[in-house]
């Protein structure tokens, strides 16, 4: 791979990266209105899931794309098997968020006593 294609490959995830941070911080902002932690908190789990989980790329080598781009876009492009992989890759990371979110609440139940 050319050394230019690269650095627009570093460049992309540097952005895409910073623009979910700032996305994520103004989400939190707004998932303060609920009024129960363990809700709170899983939706800012289901938004790392989502926006965050990413696939290999079937064109070039060693390179990664988000999960929910590619999936969708093979999904509409008929890519069944594709879009399944990609599917998948957010279902194993759902199920470790999950993990991590349950362990979160039991942490805060022992804090809060």
């Amino acid at each position: 791979m050319i050394a230019d294609a690269q650095t627009a490959y570093g460049i992309f995830w540097a952005i895409y990266i910073v623009g979910f941070l700032l996305f994520f911080i103004m989400m939190t902002r707004l998932f303060r209105l609920v009024p129960v932690y363990g809700l709170k908190t899983l939706l800012q789990a289901a938004l790392v899931v989502i926006v965050i989980t990413p696939v290999t790329s079937p064109a070039v080598a060693d390179w990664w794309v988000p999960a929910w781009l590619y999936g969708g876009y093979e999904m509409l492009l008929g890519g069944t098997e594709e879009a399944a992989r990609a599917l998948f890759n957010l279902g194993v990371a759902s199920l470790v968020m999950l993990l991590v979110w349950i362990l979160d609440l039991v942490r805060y139940r022992l804090r809060s006593k």
